[in-house]
């Protein structure tokens, strides 16, 4: 039963995020590479957080009382900003190295920047989730037992759906930070900060689970329409994609931007 539980829930939380591994990266090496980059950088990111948490506890000696419960919410937003931070860096990153690539070999077309927000996003979300279904495995005492310290009894189905969310609006994130990056409209990254701020604190603010879905999933759906068009997105294209009729949508033989 607990072994079932474990491979539904994981199922629930990678098997998307997965299946856009493999039908739009996987087969390009390129993609692949950053890919990884981008894992890479989100890891930097948790190193650096995990570093400031550990000096924090050091410096309180682990006190207990509302002093831990604040410290813990300001460890959750700083631990996004040095995200977004990160997302910013590998942005500026991959921008030098296209512009590089263009000075280089001004014939070889390099890969568009809706391209490297995507695959960078995933990266981003993959590694976030799998740090987020470990963390939530390791509350788990002997077998795992479901339901655990009087926890709800739907405590990993919940936790898989949001690590499900977390994995995919770091995908539009992704997409939408770019955007904003490229446009040079400064505002798109601090709608991208301030919902990531609040899908994240949420789960601090409320017990309930139900009330933390529906919000995630709210801004999700917002965030991937939002995503969406400003990849180029539009209900003709929609319709190609998903008759398997238009090889230009979104990643394919996308121009230079």
């Amino acid at each position: 039963m607990t072994a079932a539980v474990f491979f539904g829930c994981a199922f629930i939380a990678f098997g998307p995020a997965l299946s856009l591994y493999v039908f739009t990266i996987a087969t390009d090496p390129l993609r692949v590479i950053f890919l990884i980059a981008g894992a890479f950088f989100w890891l930097v990111s948790l190193l650096l957080s995990s570093v400031f948490w550990f000096l924090v506890r050091v410096i309180t000696d682990n006190r207990d009382g509302p002093v831990q419960n604040y410290l813990l919410i300001f460890g959750v937003l700083l631990s996004v900003c040095i995200q977004e931070l990160f997302r910013l860096a590998y942005y500026r990153l991959l921008k030098k190295a296209n512009e590089g690539l263009k000075s280089i070999n001004p014939e070889e077309t390099a890969p568009s920047m809706r391209l490297l927000a995507y695959v960078s996003g995933l990266g981003f979300g993959i590694m976030s989730g799998v740090f987020s279904f470990v963390n939530t495995l390791s509350n788990a005492l002997g077998p795992g037992t479901v339901g655990i310290h009087g926890d709800s009894p739907q405590f990993f189905l919940n936790s898989a759906f949001m690590t499900l969310v977390i994995i995919m609006l770091h995908v539009f994130w992704g997409i939408v930070f770019f955007d904003g990056c490229e446009k040079n409209k400064w505002y798109i990254l601090l709608t991208v900060l301030l919902t990531h701020l609040l899908v994240s604190t949420q789960t601090l603010l409320s017990p309930h689970y139900e009330v933390n879905l529906v919000t995630a999933y709210i801004i999700m759906v917002l965030m991937g329409i939002w995503a969406f068009c400003v990849a180029g997105g539009s209900r003709r294209s929609l319709k190609l994609c998903l008759l398997c009729q238009d090889k230009d949508f979104l990643l394919y033989n996308q121009r230079s931007r």
